[in-house]
């Protein structure tokens, strides 16, 4: 089987659970981060399915690796290889399918309710699930491409994940484990004090605060969705 890439656009922002799920499932996969340009490849098609990861920075930056990941992003969905981006990624997708990223009301930071859109597409990705506790880090939002069907919302941000056909992107962070989080609260410290008075940003400690038990759930959820995605994986 042709492996899965995963592009990893910031050094703390590595595949998380997906990165186990693949493992456990016997699916090879590599990273390739997209800072290093030489590593970026000029075709897609040695692959068996596309995964990007999240980030800091903005989709609308002027950053070198933006135009050729976007063009890999529209390689892949014309060659029906599945693509799955989480949060940045998600935005990567939808910038590459013709949706606008935009600033979001404010910031949304921390664990938070999102509830599953009552529709097949969902159905098929979420199975019995109708809401779950996900994580959330950013402060953009993403619009719904052409073709794309909603499957997720959270309050206080309306798109948090869409399909189409076999591509899945997601706003929110799916693919959390403990370790990351504690990871992102000292690499983002700056942000979150920054924000601090937003009513939709945890602190450090509340984030923290029941962290295994929340992983495990949330493991849970991406268990299923990832199960849906590799389902399509190009053979």
């Amino acid at each position: 089987m042709k492996p899965v890439i995963v592009f990893k656009n910031v050094e703390h922002e590595g595949p998380g659970y997906l990165g186990d799920f693949l493992t456990q499932q016997n699916i090879p996969w590599q990273i390739i981060n997209t800072n290093e340009l030489s590593m970026i490849p000029t075709s897609i098609l040695g692959y068996s399915g596309v995964v990007i990861m999240g980030g800091p920075m903005s989709v609308n930056d002027d950053l070198p690796w933006i135009a050729p990941l976007l063009d890999l992003i529209r390689e892949a969905k014309a060659a029906d290889i599945p693509l799955l981006g989480h949060c940045l990624g998600g935005q990567l997708i939808s910038k590459a399918f013709g949706g606008v990223v935009s600033a979001n009301s404010i910031k949304e930071i921390g664990w938070g309710e999102v509830s599953v859109t009552p529709n097949e597409a969902a159905k098929h990705w979420f199975g019995e699930i109708e809401s779950f506790n996900s994580f959330h880090w950013h402060g953009e939002t993403f619009s719904m491409p052409e073709g794309a069907t909603h499957i997720l919302a959270s309050i206080h941000c309306q798109n948090q994940a869409y399909s189409i056909g076999k591509h899945l992107a997601f706003q929110s962070h799916i693919e959390v484990t403990a370790e990351m989080v504690k990871s992102w609260c000292e690499f983002g410290a700056d942000e979150l004090a920054e924000a601090a008075t937003s009513p939709a940003v945890q602190q450090a400690e509340a984030m923290q605060q029941n962290l295994p038990v929340h992983c495990f759930f949330l493991n849970k959820v991406a268990k299923q969705v990832y199960g849906q995605w590799i389902k399509g994986l190009m053979h």
